[in-house]
């Protein structure tokens, strides 16, 4: 009978752990019968805990927390902040709903200018300023005002708002472009809110707004159409990286630089098992299983199954604790199969490393990431694949 250790990856804790080794036991069992399911629960014996309760996560208004202290509200300007994260996604979110939101083209006194007429007169004067009056949001405001003098959105635009209403939308507009480009780019330098706020401010009064302090009476649309969704996707965020803290990267801090107990529980495992031997690891996982193997020959072991899992990167980057790039893989690690989603940005591919040695399969489970990282126990074909290579 082949016994497969299902290694789990970063963050899994009972009582997820239960219903994730039972979905992985149905899906290969289903495929094959007489297969022993066991997993290695290295994250219940040597994963991440915080050991101080917490005591090292701020509170949200910026003060150390104490242990048992429990977290306080959205903090000031969190609405804003979530509405410039739309911005910075698509910086012509609200043209859009402003475009939306226009009526049928109305009739004008004769002589009087069509109003996108005026604003993208007014961009082209921004852009030949050339990018001194963004420079402190990054680089590329002359282009980004062509751009936007050119986009379809801006004519329905300026027939639903007030001209000094468009000119702010068309600053945010532009002040969001520079600054999600310089995300891109993975730059160093992005401003705080207040500089942000300052560069739209200049381009707004360049664009025909009155100066800060005189009432504008334009609300961000985002905040008006979608201001608790904003929240919520705040609130979201904040507990999505407080997760991350804990347990999941800690898990991987926490292996990389105290392993060895880690893959010594692998190893006592795999030894009191019958072979043949799977080792089938997903994420954190599939390295944990890696790393044991090329540490030590286990001849029980026939088969190396990795699921969206980071080896090949940690070894190419000179990360992988038990084998530093371009040393080859030990001759004595058996046949691996490496399953990888090609939306799955933290799955990544062997065979280019490790010539003859890997076997990369794409298994697309239809999801974007992050959830395809997470979608591989649900997808039949990533079962087929192990089944079929089992001893």
């Amino acid at each position: 009978m082949t016994a497969v250790v299902f290694v789990h990856g970063t963050g899994v804790r009972e009582p997820g752990l239960s219903a994730l080794v039972a979905r992985v036991r149905t899906g290969l069992t289903g495929q094959r019968d007489g297969l022993r399911v066991v997993p290695y629960a290295w994250g219940a014996a040597h994963g991440a805990t915080l050991a101080a309760g917490g005591a090292s996560l701020p509170h949200r208004s910026g003060t150390a927390r104490g242990i048992g202290e429990g977290p306080s509200g959205p903090l000031p300007g969190d609405e804003r902040a979530a509405a410039w994260a739309a911005l910075y996604a698509d910086p012509l979110a609200e043209l859009a709903l402003a475009a939306a939101g226009s009526g049928p083209p109305v009739e004008r006194p004769p002589g009087s200018v069509p109003p996108q007429q005026r604003i993208r007169a007014l961009l082209a004067a921004l852009a030949a300023r050339g990018d001194e009056p963004g420079a402190e949001a990054g680089p590329g405001l002359a282009r980004a005002a062509t751009d936007l003098a050119a986009h379809p959105l801006l004519g329905p635009a300026a027939d639903a708002l007030d001209p000094a209403d468009l000119a702010v939308l068309a600053a945010r507009c532009l002040t969001a472009r520079l600054v999600a480009d310089a995300l891109d780019a993975d730059s160093p330098l992005v401003p705080v809110a207040e500089t942000r706020d300052a560069v739209t401010d200049r381009i707004a009064e360049a664009l025909g707004a009155p100066p800060r302090g005189t009432e504008r009476g334009l609300r961000s649309y985002l905040l008006r159409t979608a201001g608790a969704a904003a929240v919520r996707a705040v609130e979201r965020r904040r507990r999505a990286l407080t997760e991350a803290a804990h347990p999941a990267a800690g898990d991987i801090l926490r292996y990389l630089s105290r392993g060895a107990a880690f893959r010594d529980g692998l190893r006592t495992l795999v030894t009191g098992l019958e072979p043949p031997v799977a080792l089938v690891g997903h994420s954190l996982g599939g390295i944990i299983a890696l790393d044991t193997l090329i540490s030590t020959p286990l001849p029980a072991v026939r088969l190396l199954v990795t699921a969206g899992s980071q080896g090949p990167f940690l070894y190419e980057s000179g990360s992988l604790p038990s084998l530093e790039h371009p040393a080859p893989l030990p001759p004595h690690v058996p046949a691996w199969l490496n399953l990888y989603d090609p939306r799955d940005l933290l799955g990544h591919v062997g065979a280019g490393l490790f010539p003859d040695r890997v076997t990369d399969v794409a298994v697309d489970s239809g999801q974007p990431f992050p959830a395809a990282h997470s979608a591989y126990w649900t997808n039949p074909a990533v079962y087929r694949h192990i089944v079929d290579r089992l001893p």
